[in-house]
């Protein structure tokens, strides 16, 4: 008699396998539990040493990622910063203090012998000399990187003489575009203030013009008449277009205007301006400015690529220029290409779509538009432009294959695909192909500027309100009795971590480790801002100023 032996489809544990597959992942979990706490989930090691005790250490560094998908602490850090960034500069009542300090009398004398090595350096060209040249020529930039050293900011002069003047287009506007308003100059970056105590600004959003009919999902009504070419030149050129709306809108109200602002795309891919402008406009002003605001595009004709992929034009090291494979003629290059130009071969201007709205500081809808402003600032495109069902993927494809046969500069190698030489040639550029941000199928050509902030906006740049925080965190602890050795200390030495080096710890322990040293300073900061509050009836210990997330 045999006896059949019976089977059940679960293990020891009473779980099926695909029970078993759902359960997280030890790596998992760890990544979820950093998150939760605020701890970079991609750090990248430093080797620290402390010069006083020769101890050595490891030490995880934040990625700095802004993208919420690749480290969602640190990317929700940088859009804290950014949202601190864009309210204290949108109301500002007075204006920041920009007034440079007087050269210095190292900076003098620096400059002095600066402009001797540029002398003796045109004297040894002119003469031939060009290994006493190179030696002057190496002298100037050690210069420079010393004024630099000292605090010297703005462009020094070049000391090469330019071979020949740039060509000059006409500034005269164009006979199809509105004229701009004009008014009279002040020097000032802050709005007026009505009935004594308000003082609103703005809030303004800007979109490029229609290439056809598009449905709710942000697809063309037709693919065969959307005008993907223009749709491409637009996007690559969106931000010298924007870079004209702002000097125009100045120009036409007579003040600096000062702006924070965010560019995103459309459902339909095309990128528009989200911008917090301080100080009111009249909406009628905006409108007519958006409407006079163009750009012209002087570059060689790229209508009708002239090689294809297989077929291009192939480097001649002996004349240092591309040449045509058949023939073996010099192409034009990048001048001789624009020289003839009569008119341009592309103008970007906005839609007629403007909205813009006056905003109160310190309302709630003041921080309703700052949170929009900074919404999508922690998504890649990919994420913001949907690309579920069919009709988006194809449109996306389209739209990539037109830009991916767009120049994006005058350097782009892509132009030797229309037999033009681009600027600063080099054999480099045989493949005609471009590494740009234009050109990735993830982007679709949208800026890599994702956020637009003027120099005067809040005085400090966004190191500076990193700064801010950390200073205030320090304070508050050190009131409390806790001391933090800043990790500036000259007494640490930072270097990056070699390749292959068997001391680095597994990446699974650096980041418990930073778990652990996280919950420790939460610990101590709410200690600290406990002591900070005033006892019942008394005067608070020190000044409990939030800070940004």
């Amino acid at each position: 008699m045999s006896t059949e032996l019976t089977t059940t489809p679960t293990d020891v544990q009473g779980h099926t396998r695909a029970e078993r597959m759902r359960q997280p992942l030890a790596g998992k979990v760890l990544e979820a539990t950093a998150d939760h706490h605020g701890v970079c989930i991609r750090p990248f090691m430093m080797e620290t040493v402390d010069y006083d005790t020769g101890d050595m250490r490891y030490v995880g560094v934040p990625c700095g990622s802004t993208v919420e998908s690749i480290c969602g602490p640190c990317a929700r850090k940088a859009r804290a910063l950014r949202r601190t960034q864009c309210r204290e500069g949108w109301h500002l009542d007075e204006e920041p203090d920009f007034t440079p300090e007087p050269p210095t009398e190292q900076q003098r004398l620096l400059t002095t012998y600066r402009a001797d090595l540029v002398t003796d350096y045109r004297k040894a060209l002119a003469e031939g000399a060009e290994t006493d040249a190179e030696e002057l020529r190496e002298a100037i930039r050690d210069a420079d990187t010393d004024l630099r050293d000292l605090g010297v900011r703005g462009k020094l002069p070049n000391p090469d003489v330019p071979a020949k003047a740039a060509r000059k287009r006409s500034t005269r506007r164009r006979q199809d575009a509105p004229n701009l308003p004009r008014r009279r100059v002040e020097k000032r970056t802050v709005g007026r203030e009505y009935a004594g105590k308000f003082r609103p600004s703005m809030f303004i959003t800007l979109t490029l013009d229609t290439y056809g009919k598009v449905r709710r999902d942000g697809t063309p009504v037709n693919f065969a008449t959307y005008d993907y070419r223009r749709a491409a030149r637009d996007i690559v050129h969106f931000a010298a277009l924007v870079d004209r709306w702002w000097q125009n809108l100045r120009r036409c109200l007579g003040w600096d205007v000062q702006y924070f602002a965010t560019v995103e795309p459309q459902k339909r891919g095309a990128p528009h301006l989200h911008a917090a402008i301080r100080g009111s406009i009249p909406h009628d002003v905006v409108k007519q400015v958006t409407a006079a605001t163009y750009h012209q595009v002087w570059w060689p004709h790229h209508n009708q690529p002239v090689y294809d992929g297989t077929h291009l034009p192939v480097w001649d090291h002996d004349r240092r220029s591309f040449v045509d494979p058949d023939t073996r003629q010099a192409l034009p290059t990048w001048d001789e290409a624009v020289a003839d130009l009569e008119v341009p071969v592309h103008v970007s201007t906005f839609g007629e779509q403007v909205h813009s709205k006056g905003i109160l500081g310190g309302t709630p809808e003041a921080g309703r538009h700052i949170g929009y402003l900074t919404k999508y600032l922690t998504k890649s495109v990919s994420e913001v432009v949907e690309q579920d069902t069919t009709r988006q993927r194809e449109h996306a494809d389209r739209l990539h294959a037109e830009l991916s046969i767009t120049p994006c500069s005058p350097r782009c190698p892509i132009w030797l695909r229309y037999g033009v030489q681009p600027q600063g040639a080099r054999s480099q550029m045989a493949s005609a192909h471009c590494k740009g941000k234009a050109h990735r199928r993830a982007t679709l050509g949208l800026p890599g500027r994702r956020v637009l902030v003027s120099r005067k906006w809040s005085g400090k740049s966004l190191a500076d309100h990193r700064a801010d925080r950390k200073r205030f965190v320090v304070e508050t602890l050190a009131a409390a009795g806790i001391e933090k050795p800043p990790r500036d200390s000259p007494r640490l030495g930072w270097q990056k971590v070699r390749p292959g080096d068997p001391g680095v710890p597994p990446r699974a322990h650096v980041l418990m480790h930073a778990i652990s040293e996280r919950l420790t300073w939460k610990t101590e900061y709410d200690r600290a801002l406990q002591a900070a509050q005033p006892p019942p009836g008394g005067e608070p210990h020190l000044s409990a100023t939030p800070i940004a997330a």
